[in-house]
């Protein structure tokens, strides 16, 4: 028996004082509300109704019952109406801020076809990893070193004018004690300034002799470019970026700097299942892509790395 179905149906034609009105406020017919209302009282052991003619009244069993049985149809449309919400609540996902609007929106849209109602949250990579800690999102994509990294993107040097073919090596930005004027800088953005990557090119700019001040970062991506377009500057880039900021890129000459990514999941987080088949739109987003626009990891392994990282 339904039980559930019969308690409706009981409580149906209790508040509307007959099986007929019942049966149209259910939505079903009156012989379907009839068979239910039988079949809970067989299953209870009495009648919960008096028949007449034009009314059931209800009997003192069915008095005594009606309670427990509005209780299971409020509960159980409760969870149904609990249930449709958290299909329709957003599943949070903080992602870079280098993430493009382009490539987010075609994110979004194609998670909304799998059923998932993504909504990307953009952060620096340290507010990344607290949203994640702090249960502000479900998700995150990590900053991590190569070796860990789920999309791996090479980074290399971006300038305004044409640096003519090959690798730029930074020992080039060596500043001579007769030079006059301001020496090159080497731009960071906020993405970058992790120790991964910044350290190393720290360490690569004291060892050829450049100044201090010559590897700086900027307070956004924004102020970077500025500094790359206004002057002979160079920013620390993924090939995808320096053509959306108009920029010419060259890979580095003494070591290829990898920002690397993680899919990261909040530990009471339930992912949906089918967030394994964002992987290649993810890679987009975060710049993994060749220099013709496709991605630049074979969409399978990109699955199973997001499969990998936990999700």
């Amino acid at each position: 028996m339904d039980l559930l179905g019969a308690c409706r149906a009981f409580v149906n034609v209790s508040d509307h004082n007959g099986f007929t009105d019942g049966a149209a406020a259910a939505g079903v017919s009156q012989p379907v509300v009839s068979r239910r209302v039988a079949a809970l009282e067989a299953h209870l052991g009495a009648r919960l109704f008096e028949r007449t003619v034009r009314r059931a009244v209800l009997t003192p069993f069915g008095r005594e019952m009606l309670p427990h049985a509005r209780r299971l149809v409020e509960d159980a449309d409760g969870l149904l109406h609990e249930a449709a919400a958290a299909h329709r609540r957003p599943w949070r996902l903080a992602v870079p801020e280098t993430c493009p609007t382009s490539g987010l929106a075609l994110l979004i849209a194609e998670a909304r076809g799998l059923g998932i109602p993504l909504e990307p949250q953009a952060a620096p990579p340290a507010r990344r990893a607290e949203l994640l800690l702090a249960g502000r999102v479900q998700a995150a994509l990590l900053a991590v070193p190569a070796s860990e990294a789920a999309w791996p993107i090479p980074l290399g040097l971006a300038t305004a004018d044409d640096p003519g073919d090959g690798f730029i090596h930074v020992e080039t930005l060596r500043v001579g004690r007769t030079a006059r004027g301001p020496a090159r800088r080497l731009w960071l953005q906020p993405e970058d300034d992790v120790p991964h990557l910044r350290d190393p090119l720290s360490r690569l700019c004291d060892a050829v002799g450049l100044r201090p001040t010559q590897l700086a970062t900027a307070k956004d991506l924004t102020t970077a470019a500025a500094e790359v377009h206004a002057a002979p500057d160079l920013l620390l880039c993924s090939v995808a970026q320096a053509r959306s900021l108009g920029l010419l890129w060259r890979p580095l000459g003494e070591f290829t700097p990898t920002r690397g990514y993680v899919l990261r999941t909040a530990a009471h987080g339930t992912p949906p299942p089918a967030l394994t088949r964002l992987g290649v739109q993810i890679g987009r987003c975060l710049g993994a892509t060749g220099a013709d626009g496709e991605p630049a990891t074979d969409p399978s392994v990109l699955d199973a790395a997001v499969e990998a990282a936990g999700v």
